[in-house]
């Protein structure tokens, strides 16, 4: 089979990739009688009756080389939960089933432990596709073992349906964050409307930051809103991991991927933690960066959207936590000051942005000091609500 004229193969994929598979992973039982098993976006079903389903792996496949020794397979479609398992089984290696759980189908190809279904199959045919073969499965057996939301594979990346938000439960550290905020707004709505800037309250939700409460006097029509996410990738993030252990502080670095900034990331956590907040100059694409917040926070977030996101923010190391000269001039982008709760825990920070451009270090310092003075009040204020260990 060949394709009339000539397609560029990067576009072929690029818009393909426009469609959203489900993921499965191929498995069964090779001649050495060892389990075997391949990741698939390209599983389909061919025929109600007879039951016929088809899997489509590439003809380099050492995987497939074993699988197809086999005379039956088991499709297991992953759950959105599952992209460890799945990228377990989609990298190279032979012991990919290492600590991985699973029971025997009636063929005895195995059915992955969390697998939303499990379809067990004979194999009928297998047809030459381009560079991939085609898999054809007589269906012996199959069930829904778990019911809930498949993972999928987009322009990609992977990811799951979207529930409507009236009907997703409220995250538990979004609703704390909401309410410990409001302890802040008085002293940020006075502090906003001073400088005639913008403040907001952060407040971490697994590894993003959500924006609770925005008090805007910039007078920007691009300003932040409530409900804008940034995800806490290096160098974002500093500030809800000043007080984090090692183990967290790893895991966080380990967010940014391959990067050549480590050293940078680890030295401006070091000064956060030493000054007890953190700082960031001017970029030169604001406006760029404005649009890729927006696509990022909205409702219809596509891998696309996410990349676009973690690549505006790699590469930015050296915007932060720069030393001020009183005497010199500035651009700041902003100053963020993390708020303690009465257990020493950050989960809220105050953020102050949009600020008058060309400002003197000295004026700097001293809305620095402003903030963290909002901060210190919002400590005190939240620590008055807490009961004391006698009264509890």
């Amino acid at each position: 089979m060949q394709l009339h004229g000539t397609i560029d193969p990067a576009r072929f994929r690029q818009t393909l990739g426009h469609y959203p598979t489900g993921v499965a992973v191929i498995t069964a039982i090779d001649a050495d009688g060892q389990p075997v098993g391949m990741v698939v976006g390209s599983f389909t079903s061919v025929s109600l009756d007879p039951p016929i389903v088809a899997y489509l792996p590439t003809r380099e496949s050492r995987t497939y080389a074993r699988l197809r020794t086999s005379s039956h397979f088991c499709v297991n479609v992953l759950a959105a939960d599952q992209r460890e398992l799945c990228g377990r089984f989609a990298a190279r290696g032979d012991d990919k089933f290492a600590g991985v759980e699973w029971t025997p189908a009636p063929s005895g190809a195995p059915i992955l432990d969390g697998a939303v279904t499990w379809i067990d199959c004979e194999v009928a045919d297998e047809l030459e596709g381009g560079d991939h073969f085609i898999v054809m499965g007589r269906v012996q057996d199959l069930d829904v073992a778990r019911p809930t939301l498949p993972l999928l594979f987009f322009q990609g990346g992977y990811g799951r349906f979207s529930l409507p938000t009236s009907v997703a439960p409220a995250d538990p550290e979004l609703i704390r964050g909401v309410r410990m905020a409001e302890a802040a707004r008085d002293g940020l709505e006075a502090l906003a409307a001073g400088v005639g800037a913008d403040c907001g309250v952060l407040a971490r939700v697994g590894d993003e930051a959500v924006f609770v409460m925005t008090e805007n006097h910039s007078g920007d029509p691009d300003a932040v809103e409530i409900g804008q996410r940034i995800p806490l990738i290096p160098p974002l993030g500093t500030v809800f991991h000043s007080q984090a252990s090692d183990d967290e502080v790893q895991q966080w670095l380990g967010r940014a991927g391959r990067n050549d900034d480590t050293a940078a990331f680890v030295s401006n956590l070091e000064k956060v933690r030493e000054r007890g907040y953190s700082m960031s100059l001017m970029p030169e694409t604001e406006l760029a960066r404005v649009s890729v917040m927006n696509d990022y926070s909205g409702c219809d977030v596509l891998p696309e959207h996410d990349r676009r996101m973690k690549q505006m923010i790699s590469g930015t190391a050296s915007l932060y936590e720069p030393d001020i000269d009183p005497d010199g001039t500035y651009d700041l982008h902003s100053v963020v000051v993390p708020v303690p709760d009465p257990e020493g825990h950050t989960r809220i920070a105050l953020r102050l942005s949009r600020l008058p451009r060309a400002a003197s270090g000295d004026q700097v310092l001293r809305w620095i000091d402003d903030l963290r003075s909002v901060a210190a009040g919002t400590a005190e204020a939240l620590a008055a609500r807490t009961p004391s260990t006698k009264e509890k």
